[in-house]
């Protein structure tokens, strides 16, 4: 290698990062541990994707990096990321690149096609994919369809919500960890790092939240922003879930999709 090429290198600051939301919250945990500051990075667009994160999760990522945050969708089955893209103008949706895949959205339960606008389950059929084409392949994935934008012959498709294979039943109630995460982040003493840890000591199935605060809290404050959480859990999606703080760092961090959820319920 040359001394040019060693210097390009070394003066290679890149403009862009392609990450799970989830993970890059934790690159920004080791900038601050290093005493870097993120917003000083050559950064400047982020494109997340792989996991659902919701708008509250997108303003924690730019408040703290500076940079624009937008949504990218992809399958391993279907061509992997690039099936969709938000635009960093608009962020009002990914934009389905409908020239090479055709979407429709489904009732996930009876399988029925759904109009566009009505949320349910995500199907793809590939149109120019040769070796490995898929026909109407379910992603599992809740989202809906929208007219078009920012490119306005193609469709957009709503944020992903969450996935049928995440839903928990609580008590009757459907949960996912993407409404949980929305109630976390509005409390302003909380980490965006959470659990749903689910057990039936039982015949009910019980739902406890792990959450993890910004700094040490005593135990009054702890016990004060647990039954703060619970209620808001109560009120916002309609069953009963405890919470469990934990100090700073006391939840695993993820390194790429996030672990929302840790089923302990007995197995067989």
């Amino acid at each position: 290698m040359t001394e040019r090429q060693v210097q390009l290198i070394r003066d290679f600051e890149p403009r862009a990062t392609l990450v799970t939301p989830s993970y890059f919250l934790s690159i920004l945990d080791e900038m601050d541990r290093q005493g870097i500051d993120p917003r000083e990075s050559s950064l400047r667009i982020g494109v997340f994707g792989a996991e659902p994160w919701t708008p509250a999760m997108r303003e924690a990522v730019e408040t703290r990096s500076s940079i624009s945050a937008i949504d990218e969708y992809g399958l391993s089955e279907v061509i992997g990321p690039g099936v969709a893209g938000e635009s960093a103008e608009t962020k009002d949706g990914l934009n389905i690149w409908e020239d090479c895949f055709y979407p429709e959205i489904i009732d996930p339960v009876t399988g029925e096609v759904l109009p566009d606008g009505s949320e349910g389950e995500l199907v793809f059929t590939s149109l120019t994919k040769e070796a490995f084409p898929v026909i109407r392949y379910r992603t599992k994935d809740l989202s809906r369809l929208m007219p078009g934008t920012a490119y306005p012959t193609m469709r957009r498709m709503a944020k992903v919500t969450g996935r049928t294979d995440d839903m928990m039943i609580i008590r009757g109630v459907n949960v996912f960890p993407t409404q949980i995460e929305e109630i976390i982040l509005r409390e302003p003493g909380l980490a965006p790092y959470f659990q749903c840890v689910l057990t039936q000591p039982g015949n009910m199935v019980e739902l406890t939240v792990v959450v993890e605060t910004l700094v040490h809290e005593g135990e009054e404050r702890a016990n004060s922003i647990a039954a703060d959480i619970s209620h808001e859990i109560k009120a916002r999606i309609g069953t009963s879930a405890k919470v469990e703080i934990r100090d700073p760092g006391g939840i695993e961090r993820s390194v790429g999709k996030a672990k929302r959820i840790v089923d302990l319920r007995p197995k067989g």
